[in-house]
């Protein structure tokens, strides 16, 4: 079981749950660090002495052995199970070659002790400097936040005003630094995949190709040393798109805009004060409080505890919520709620004026910009009749097109007065705007092309340990998308197939396909970071699809009692490891030119 995700909202919430997963990434980000530390310390030991060589080398492998990566999140796919084995992998051709004695690593320092050095520096470090910013902005924060709570309503206006800019600003700063803090928490986890690896892989290389190992043994490590390159490539361009997917999402959530919208797809859940009359008169209380609109349930769990008594939480189930004005009691930000547990009003004081409105809000989306119609078929026909003419050119569908050159050519074929007439061969558009302006549209059905109904199954499905159970769920799921859906997957799908047949020209292999189709395809129906980390087994069930296109969309689904999808893993995965199984390479079946006819006739 890995870490559980840090989701930005959280970072606003500021919750104990959030600042105890915080301390779980701070720890193995400390662990990481130290391990980073005694590999470098053990690369130098192997480059200054020959003499000592045997000795670092065995050191080393032990060092490499006892390393295990942790994730996030409960499943990894097949290439990062790769990587997170690769460790103890070296460890054991390490141990195999030691009884040879070896020259001095040549350029050893580039390879390994200055990536890992940057690694530590740049990535670490940085870290660590949001941290200190992080923590630095809570303590200004909360030591504000005291003062402003304490002023008394009865002030003056000018006064009042004065101390709320003061706290929004602080609340921005805080907000801000622990945004940026947690995500660059996630940077650090997910780089270290590849950017630790790669200079140990390197390293481990320059051993076997420079100092006279048999041919049998560098024989038996360059189909391992390929397959890790191609998990780690994979793994680098699942990191990619979700970065570029985790940074939008980032940037949309640090805009104060978000926060209310935020706030309607999560549980409302924040620091409330509550009026309590206490033997020496009334006091205020401070709680946790978590409200379900459904359930219409407020959960109470107090955070000062009394010095005689341990108290748990209180539910209450509210019957209303009324503002309360400020001329009714010294303080500001007050609202009163009724329950069916208490005979009078319960008094609550949020910590802003922006806050109780949210709260009260939350007691009493995106428009659809296109649709799977008929001129939204012929759109995408037209697309890939015209690609189908380019497809060796490299980079197809990878490279960019202008913004502005999509918008004016969705705008014009999507024109109510006379859609569809746009001439695709004109001089007006390029392939990069065309293939650009595809993806935007299927980006933008009012739901993704595989739908929301069927994302949790097919994610479960790409999570499985059985390659046959994946195939036959992926293949199964297909055919409960609605027809429309799946008669548009299926000439998107089969055309990608031909395009990916010619990958020796325009290097599109499915994998990399997959990697730009899959936020595509499918995506989940909240925005959250466990949803960003969840895009690499996306891009997984989309290369499936690509993989095995003539299996899932010339045959029907075999009816039989598939295997219930495993539940998450307590213990790692065990699998054979790559060097032993060696697995066989990727061939991809070119399927029939009749496949990819695509005629106005088709839909």
């Amino acid at each position: 079981m890995g870490h559980p995700p840090l989701e930005f909202s959280d970072c606003y919430l500021d919750s104990p749950e959030f600042r105890d997963t915080l301390k779980s990434y701070e720890v193995e980000l400390e662990r990481t660090s130290k391990f980073l530390k005694e590999v470098i310390k053990d690369g130098n030991s192997v480059i200054s002495a020959i003499r000592g060589y045997s000795l670092a080398v065995q050191k080393f492998s032990q060092t490499l052995c006892l390393f295990q990566f942790d994730s996030i999140g409960d499943f990894l796919t097949d290439d990062e199970i790769n990587i997170a084995q690769s460790f103890q992998e070296f460890a054991v051709l390490l141990q195999e070659v030691e009884h040879d004695r070896m020259m001095v690593v040549q350029n050893a320092s580039d390879l390994l002790i200055k990536p890992l050095e940057k690694f530590r520096k740049e990535q670490i470090g940085l870290t660590k400097e949001k941290k200190k910013k992080f923590e630095k902005e809570s303590e200004k924060y909360y030591s504000q936040l005291d003062k402003h709570l304490s002023i008394s309503a009865k002030k003056k206006e000018s006064q009042l005003q004065e101390a709320d800019e003061l706290l929004d600003k602080e609340r921005i700063n805080f907000y801000e630094s622990s945004v940026e803090y947690v995500y660059q928490i996630h940077q650090v986890q997910d780089r270290k995949k590849f950017d630790v690896v790669e200079p140990v892989l390197a390293f481990l290389h320059s051993i076997l190709t420079l100092n006279n190992l048999t041919v049998e043994m560098t024989q038996d490590f360059m189909p391992y040393k390929q397959e890790l390159q191609l998990s780690l490539q994979n793994t680098r361009n699942h990191y990619e798109s979700t970065r570029e997917e985790m940074e939008e999402l980032m940037k949309r959530m640090k805009h104060p805009s978000q926060i209310c919208k935020m706030h309607s797809f999560l549980p409302m859940e924040g620091y409330l004060l509550c009026q309590e009359k206490w033997a020496l008169g009334m006091t205020w209380v401070k709680y946790y409080c978590k409200y379900n609109k459904e359930t219409r349930l407020l959960v109470m769990t107090p955070c000062e505890q009394k010095p005689t008594t341990k108290q748990g939480s209180t539910q209450l189930t509210l019957k209303s919520c009324i503002r309360r004005k400020t001329e009714s009691i010294d303080k500001r930000f007050c609202f009163d709620v009724e329950t069916n547990e208490r005979n009078t009003p319960v008094t609550f004081q949020a910590f802003s004026e922006g806050e109780r409105k949210l709260w009260m809000e939350a007691m009493d989306g995106k428009e659809p910009v296109m649709e799977l119609n008929e001129i939204g078929f012929k759109f995408v026909r037209k697309c890939i009749n015209y690609v189908e003419t380019k497809v060796t050119q490299e980079g197809v569908y990878r490279t960019v097109g202008s913004n502005i050159q999509v918008q004016k050519l969705l705008n014009a074929f999507f024109d109510p007065t006379n859609p569809g007439d746009v001439d695709f061969q004109s001089s007006d558009w390029d392939g990069k705007t065309i293939t650009s302006a595809l993806k935007f549209y299927l980006r933008s059905l009012s739901e993704p092309l595989m739908t929301y109904s069927l994302h949790r199954d097919l994610m479960c499905a790409a999570k499985s340990d059985n390659l046959d159970f994946r195939l036959s769920e992926i293949h199964s799921l297909t055919y409960k998308l609605p027809e429309k859906n799946r008669e548009m997957l299926a000439m998107l799908i089969k055309h990608l197939v031909n395009v990916c047949s010619h990958s020796d020209e325009n290097l599109m292999t499915p994998s990399n396909m997959a990697v730009i189709f899959g936020p595509t395809l499918m995506r989940a129906q909240e925005e959250t970071v466990a949803a960003m980390l969840d895009i690499k087994f996306q891009n997984i069930v989309v290369e499936i699809l690509i993989e095995d296109c003539k299996k899932i969309f010339c045959h029907m689904p075999e009816e039989s009692t598939a295997p219930p999808v495993p539940p998450p893993r307590i213990t790692p995965r065990k699998r054979q490891p790559i060097t032993i199984s060696k697995r066989p390479a990727r061939v991809y079946q070119h399927l029939s030119k009749d496949l990819f006819q695509f005629t106005e006739s088709n839909y």
